[in-house]
């Protein structure tokens, strides 16, 4: 396969590191914010969660907690490949920097690409909003 060409669209986040991760590492929390997740979250076993996205039925796979920031998440239709989504929460200061790595599909448009690059922006912005409003955060 060739190389697919990749956009980082990231965020600074003014909370601590482990609050941020703690948050971001609990499946459940996706869908106040990720809106591309869609809607009937609800755990599948394992790491897998099932979801009605904008594209139909999907299973979600998560990355294992760890102590690197990794939050990856694979996107699964019933009928097509897995979509990997990169994402990396980094420690920056007293806050945070969330890096997602949007991936354009061979079938993608430009202009798709555009859209869904402004959609993820406009997630982590939700997603910054929902963090830095919230004391005493818990997952």
């Amino acid at each position: 396969m060739a190389v697919q060409p990749a956009r980082h669209i990231g965020i600074a986040i003014e909370r601590p590191f482990a609050e941020a991760y703690e948050f971001l590492a609990e499946p459940a929390n996706f869908p106040q914010w990720a809106s591309g997740l869609g809607r009937s979250f609800e755990p599948a076993g394992g790491l897998d969660w099932r979801a009605e996205t904008p594209m139909g039925p999907m299973t979600l796979r998560f990355s294992a907690r760890n102590q690197h920031g990794v939050l990856d998440h694979s996107v699964m239709p019933e009928n097509g490949a897995p979509m990997h989504n990169p994402m990396r929460l980094l420690a920056n200061g007293d806050g945070c920097e969330l890096v997602f790595t949007l991936y354009r599909r061979a079938a993608v448009s430009e202009e798709e690409f555009e859209r869904d690059a402004a959609w993820v922006a406009s997630d982590l912005e939700k997603l910054k909003a929902l963090l830095e409003g919230r004391s005493g955060l818990r997952a």
